[in-house]
């Protein structure tokens, strides 16, 4: 790192792309003026939310509680600027991160409204998403982004290479970055080890007993290794140089680890394994993942899959716009339309079996994560580099993720493929 260099500033400077402050906003007059219209987007709010509430307290003095129709998620905002109401109808999730980082807005729970929010996304409809040139100019920003061989390489870094010394300051002493299984709510944290180690056992248990072993998207090697203790030959591929690095510092002669992107994968192997790697693709590559899947799993070999899908009645609503994730966080990204992921994979003769569902074991993986998070920073273990604005960045996505695995609208599964 070069002396006086910011951390993240790659992720942070992707995301402005997306959602640059419209000039009318530097006016706060402009925003005093159009306080009656901003009343109309709390009016809608307050229709949309069907269940739980929102007690918001407004720039004016006043308190005005949204919803609580029904029981749900419930959870305090402090409106400090109209402005942010601006940035929420026009950009919609990324604006309203927007306003977070102007500090135009705090929550008395980031995860409760979050969750709120995801689980009112049917009644809600287009409130609280980007609209007009705004959607347009998110989605331009985001094609972009598209996970071409190049493109791939440099989203995959622009995430996965601010630092090995940053991801182990709270990810657990395995670098296991991926939902956990059956995580213990209330020792959380604590139990991680534990949980990630069921995790990777459960993904093992699909594989039956092979001799080779493909690994696409092998993180920090975690997995890889845990598959050659059991005396399977690994080949582990990624795109993160940093990843690799980590991964390669503990040597093993079971597991050939490679700089390598899945399309140039040739060869069969027993077995595959991929662990949250299919979100890194989007959708129009979900056929070359499958493509590779079936051209190197030999006949009757078993694929497990791990992956994180949206509700597949929100999907193509999601699909159509970009928000907060895929703007600061995972360039290029995008959730799997589970239906759609599966009919791809029959068309090439891979049969589905055995999905597992267990998206609220991924909420109490990502509390565990911000606990971590937050003693590091406590602590002053991040190492230097990552401003107070990547800090806050980082909380945001964690309780952002928490909050949409909470509220159900996005879930996480393992499969697994049997090729013909």
């Amino acid at each position: 790192m070069k002396a006086g260099e910011i951390r993240g500033e790659r992720l942070l400077a992707g995301g402005a792309r997306f959602a640059p402050s419209p000039s009318l906003l530097a006016s706060p007059l402009f925003a005093r003026l159009l306080a009656p219209a901003f009343r109309t987007i709390l009016d809608r709010i307050d229709a949309g939310l069907r269940a739980g509430s929102l007690r918001a307290y407004l720039p004016d003095g006043t308190t005005r509680l949204l919803g609580g129709h029904a029981p749900g998620f419930e959870v305090e905002v402090r409106l400090k600027d109209w402005r942010a109401l601006v940035r929420l109808a026009t950009q919609g999730s990324i604006g309203w991160y927007r306003a977070y980082e102007a500090g135009e807005w705090e929550a008395s729970d980031m995860v409760a409204l979050f969750a709120l929010f995801s689980a009112n996304a049917r009644s809600l409809g287009d409130t609280a998403r980007s609209s007009g040139p705004f959607r347009l100019l998110a989605m331009a920003a985001h094609r972009l982004n598209r996970n071409s061989r190049a493109g791939a390489a440099r989203n995959i870094s622009a995430h996965y290479d601010i630092g090995n010394d940053f991801y182990a300051a709270w990810l657990d002493p395995g670098m296991t970055y991926s939902s956990a299984l059956d995580v213990d709510e209330e020792s959380g944290a604590d139990s991680l080890v534990e949980a990630q180690a069921r995790k990777m056992d459960a993904i093992a248990a699909r594989l039956g007993k092979p001799a080779r072993v493909l690994e696409i998207g092998c993180g920090w090697g975690g997995l890889a290794h845990r598959l050659a203790a059991g005396g399977v030959a690994v080949t582990a591929i990624s795109l993160s140089r940093e990843q690799l690095d980590w991964a390669q510092a503990c040597r093993d002669d079971a597991i050939d680890f490679r700089l390598q992107d899945y399309r140039d994968v040739t060869g069969q192997y027993d077995a595959i394994v991929s662990v949250e790697m299919v979100e890194a693709l989007g959708r129009e590559y979900w056929s070359e993942f499958l493509d590779c899947i079936a051209r190197c799993l030999r006949p009757g070999g078993r694929a497990a899959i791990q992956f994180i899908s949206m509700a597949d009645d929100l999907f193509e609503t999601y699909a159509q716009s970009a928000d907060f994730i895929q703007a600061y966080v995972f360039p290029g990204g995008l959730l799997i339309k589970r239906s759609e992921f599966r009919r791809l994979a029959a068309e090439r003769g891979l049969a589905w079996h055995d999905q597992a569902d267990f998206g609220q074991d991924y909420a109490r993986t990502l509390k565990a994560w911000l606990k971590r998070f937050d003693a590091a920073v406590a602590e002053n273990r991040l190492p230097s580099g990552f401003d107070d604005r990547f800090v806050r960045l980082w909380r945001y996505y964690l309780a952002y993720c928490e909050g949409g695995f909470r509220a159900g609208t996005i879930d996480v599964h393992q499969v697994t493929l049997i090729g013909e």
